[in-house]
């Protein structure tokens, strides 16, 4: 193995523009201009091809910046009329001076990214590795045609929902040509007839699923009992987090001896929230009275309205409250064409169906991207913008994804919870839900599906408690199934060796329970070690004081918003020495748990630099090092 160091950095040289104190380059002196030649026709090309040359109204002593490539927005309109264009960016060569890496433009439209995607497989694998799988190499732009200057020009919904899409939909009008406009999804499920005109009671539809939401056959969901919630952020933290309680103690047996681990997950069945049904139902005219009436639904193929049943007809006694409650998700996913085409079929006033029109064809590609790629929205929001359309609701719910269980990592060891006072012969598990918040065209905010809920249940629990209302009088339920016990936190955990465990915000809470079950053991009492990352420790630092009676020999808190403002993966260069002697120990296991985003991607780059330094390795052999330890169970990330 090469045991070279390679360095972290280069020295900034000094210079006219630049200083090592003072890194940021000054404004250059002189502008260059560049000229555009054409030369000779490129052996491999049709068209002309062009050089650049660049020319200084100063003089050849001033400094300058390193030189980039130019910019093609200077140069466009001497090539848009080219077919295809050989373009050489090629400037005169200078030894003495070191180009600066850039990014180097490869298309200017959707006739660019065709004709680079054509002519071979790899350099259509490049571009898939920075598509949006939105389709955009396939945009095609709005003719204009002189006969119909008289057109009439699109007129926006005047309503707060639309203005909140931030559409752009450029010159359109109501007789512009739309082409390769999509299908809607097809209609894979009908109401059959009506059951019962009794209305089944809103308290069941509301604590609990029916019967044909199941995870895994021949198991459903469990019931559990709220035994206990409490927020763990102080107020003026960025985030909520709470803490729950759920008994599980008639929990039914499972085969295969499956059983509640340290670093399991439970899945938790969130519905929609009641205002956001009701919102719908009205926003598509369904009549209050047929809304909780039992009806027979019947299923062309597929496991909806199940979670994980099997791919087969059904005929199901349910209600629509049930279905768009339970079932179908309202607001996690970005709008397909599919659905859009759908309240175009819909949709009664010509503006609002040719927009519709527009987002699902080519020419409105561009829109349509930005559409998607955005914030989330939600089928409200679009409902409210296109108040015209009112697709049938099996119809509706055949467009719209499933609603899936969310999974939240336990926060303890299952078997401590039992032994606490109070609860012997009671089995407790414990997890953390960070509230998730995205932006609202008419709230503001918006809490997620499961978080939403989570806090909705933990609220009316807290709010009971300070009511005086006693803890065994409030009930409170959940529904969740026992999930992940084989997920990397849990198969990994081992009973002894070192164990480092990093963590930020609620990606901290498996780690309580590793430490539990570590501190249960003597020996392992100074085998493991807690770098916990929080903003400011005053106000969202999770479970502290209740990691056990060694708590402070084993955890380290980094706060990014107070004392040194260090974020974790700063904190994990500065433990190498801890680092690199646990993941070179035998059974020795480093795992980090938390948002990818930032302190996921952050710790691995830390990890690469410190096995860099400490073990004299090149940047691409530090690399294998740890996709090495990952793959011998000894280096686990956990991120989302």
């Amino acid at each position: 193995m090469n045991q070279t160091q390679t360095p972290h950095h280069h020295c900034i040289p000094q210079s006219a523009t630049s200083h090592p104190n003072d890194p940021i380059p000054e404004e250059p002196h002189s502008l260059v201009e560049f000229e555009i030649t054409p030369t000779d026709q490129s052996p491999r090309s049709t068209a002309p091809s062009f050089t650049f040359s660049e020319s200084s109204a100063d003089s050849p002593t001033t400094p300058s910046t390193p030189r980039t490539d130019p910019q093609l927005d200077d140069i466009v309109d001497h090539l848009k009329d080219e077919s295809t264009a050989a373009v050489d960016f090629t400037l005169e060569a200078n030894p003495k001076r070191r180009r600066r890496a850039s990014t180097k433009l490869i298309s200017q439209s959707a006739e660019d990214v065709q004709r680079i995607l054509r002519p071979n497989e790899s350099r259509t694998r490049l571009i898939q590795r920075a598509c949006c799988g939105g389709g955009c190499c396939q945009l095609e732009a709005l003719k204009s045609d002189p006969q119909s200057a008289s057109s009439e020009p699109v007129v926006l919904p005047d309503n707060d929902a639309f203005r909140s899409l931030n559409l752009k939909l450029g010159p359109l009008d109501l007789e512009s040509e739309l082409t390769k406009i999509v299908s809607e999804h097809p209609k894979t499920m009908t109401f059959v007839r009506k059951i019962s005109t009794q209305a089944i009671p809103n308290s069941t539809i509301d604590t609990h699923p029916p019967h044909f939401v199941t995870p895994h056959a021949p198991f459903s969901l469990y019931s559990a009992r709220i035994h206990h919630a409490r927020e763990l952020t102080k107020i003026g933290a960025e985030k909520r987090t709470y803490h729950f309680d759920l008994d599980v103690t008639d929990y039914p047996a499972e085969g295969g001896g499956v059983e509640f681990v340290v670093g399991g997950a439970v899945g938790v069945m969130a519905p929609n929230s009641r205002e956001s049904v009701d919102e719908i139902f009205d926003l598509l005219g369904v009549p209050r009275f047929v809304r909780d009436q039992q009806i027979l639904l019947k299923t062309e193929n597929g496991r909806w309205p199940t979670i994980w049943g099997d791919e087969k007809p059904r005929e199901l006694v349910t209600t629509r409250r049930e279905l768009l409650t339970w079932c179908s998700d309202i607001q996690s996913y970005p709008p397909t064409k599919p659905l859009l085409r759908l309240l175009a079929e819909y949709a009664d006033a010509a503006n609002e169906k040719k927009i519709l029109m527009y987002l699902s064809s080519a020419q409105g590609q561009a829109a349509f991207c930005d559409f998607r790629t955005g914030p989330y929205i939600t089928l409200s929001q679009l409902l409210n913008a296109f108040l015209s359309s009112k697709p049938p609701l099996d119809h509706l719910l055949s467009s719209l994804q499933t609603l899936m269980p969310r999974f939240y990592s336990l926060s303890n060891d299952p078997h401590i919870s039992s032994s606490r006072e109070a609860l012997v012969g009671r089995r407790i598990i414990e997890m953390a839900v960070t509230i998730h918040e995205s932006p609202d065209w008419k709230n503001g905010t918006r809490t997620g599906t499961g978080s939403g809920f989570m806090e909705r249940m933990a609220q009316r629990y807290i709010a009971a408690e300070k009511a005086g209302t006693p803890p065994s009088e409030i009930d409170l339920r959940v529904p969740m199934f026992r999930g992940l016990m084989a997920n990397p936190l849990a198969r990994e955990f081992v009973s002894d060796g070192p164990m480092l465990l990093i963590g930020a915000g609620v990606g901290v809470a498996p780690f309580r329970g590793f430490v539990q079950r570590r501190l249960k053991n003597a020996n392992c009492a100074n085998k493991v070690w807690v770098l916990q990352g929080v903003r400011d420790s005053l106000l969202d630092e999770l479970y502290s004081g209740e990691w056990g009676v060694h708590e402070d020999e084993v955890k380290k808190v980094v706060q990014s918003r107070r004392g040194e403002g260090r974020y974790v993966q700063e904190e994990v260069r500065h433990q190498a020495d801890l680092v690199w002697f646990i993941i070179n120990a035998l059974d020795g296991r480093v795992f980090v748990c938390g948002s990818s985003k930032g302190m996921g991607q952050g710790v691995k780059a830390a990890l690469v630099d410190v096995s860099m330094d400490k073990g004299k390795l090149n940047r691409e052999e530090a690399e294998a090092f740890w996709k090495q330890k990952e793959e011998g169970g000894q280096f686990i990330a956990e991120t989302w």
